[in-house]
């Protein structure tokens, strides 16, 4: 049997690279043939998953963290000079403690000086992963420091959240109290610049990054579509007898714009046999097996 193997990041637990590494060890070692191709979808770990399938430099930069705090950033300069910049490397959830969590403070400038850096290098484009951010400013820091984007930018939206739900789908889980997601509604409508853009499809991403980048000339699209196919997907599931995809959580989501969903409606196209697993499994994908991974919730490897 011939796998494709094609993990997303489970998020505290393993990389998508690292969680390919581990099926296909397992696979290996019961004689199958497996293929490591691990996947994302504009959030966690793309810019990891790019450099594995494409090959680049890694670039390093000092910026701020979403509390204003200096820290260490880095972004891709792949082969084509293209440059990957992942808002959650300046800006991300995790990034902060938990109790620091706090959307009515926490700012996007910090993006905005990941993204200069990359510009800095002269890149032929730039692909922005949006997702998970610890704001929701709707890219009003960012927006300090850039008033155009001067290279055709790609933003790949790991969802398809439009501007005015951002802060009631997204907010609570970055620290937003109900009072503070009605503020954070009321700040994202007085931003009449984003207004234009609210109804784009992932105009929502990352608190209003999706928007924000819209306003500055970017084209947003489909995170995991863009990135499957950037990465060879159809041409890798061609001669597979099986896919094996997942990440940590398995829910509604992952069917609405995750990649593990983009990989096994691509699979069923196929008519190729596909698996997907979950930490948790909360809901079934559409046309393939959905399974939990045994152990408990907390397991680390």
């Amino acid at each position: 049997m011939r796998a494709l193997l094609c993990p997303a990041s489970l998020k505290g637990a393993l990389s998508a690279r690292s969680a390919a590494a581990a099926l296909a060890r397992g696979f290996r070692k019961q004689g199958g043939v497996a293929v490591e191709l691990p996947v994302a979808d504009g959030g966690e770990g793309t810019a990891d998953v790019l450099e594995r399938g494409l090959g680049g430099e890694w670039r390093e930069a000092y910026v701020s963290d979403p509390l204003g705090r200096p820290i260490s950033a880095r972004w891709l300069l792949l082969r084509d000079d293209r440059a990957v910049v992942e808002a959650a490397a300046a800006i991300g959830l995790p990034l902060l403690a938990r109790k620091e969590r706090d959307p009515l403070r926490a700012s996007s400038r910090g993006f905005g000086e990941l993204l200069l850096a990359a510009l800095d290098a002269r890149p032929a484009g730039l692909l922005v992963g949006l997702g998970g951010v610890a704001t929701v400013d709707g890219g009003a820091g960012m927006s300090e420091l850039l008033d155009r984007l001067p290279v055709p930018t790609t933003v790949l939206c790991d969802v398809r959240t439009k501007l005015g739900d951002a802060a009631r789908v997204f907010g609570p889980q970055k620290g937003a109290r109900p009072q503070d997601v009605v503020r954070l509604e009321r700040r994202l409508r007085e931003l009449s610049r984003l207004e234009p853009y609210a109804d784009l499809p992932g105009s929502g991403a990352a608190g209003g990054l999706g928007a924000a980048l819209a306003a500055l000339g970017a084209n947003l699209v489909g995170g995991a579509a863009t990135v499957l196919n950037l990465l060879g997907f159809e041409e890798a599931v061609a001669d597979c007898d099986l896919v094996v995809t997942g990440e940590g959580a398995v829910d509604e989501t992952t069917s609405a714009g995750k990649a593990p969903g983009e990989v096994a409606r691509r699979s069923a196209a196929a008519g190729v046999r596909c698996v997907v697993f979950g930490g948790r499994v909360r809901s079934t994908v559409e046309g393939a097996e959905t399974v939990a991974l045994s152990g408990g919730p907390a397991t680390r490897g």
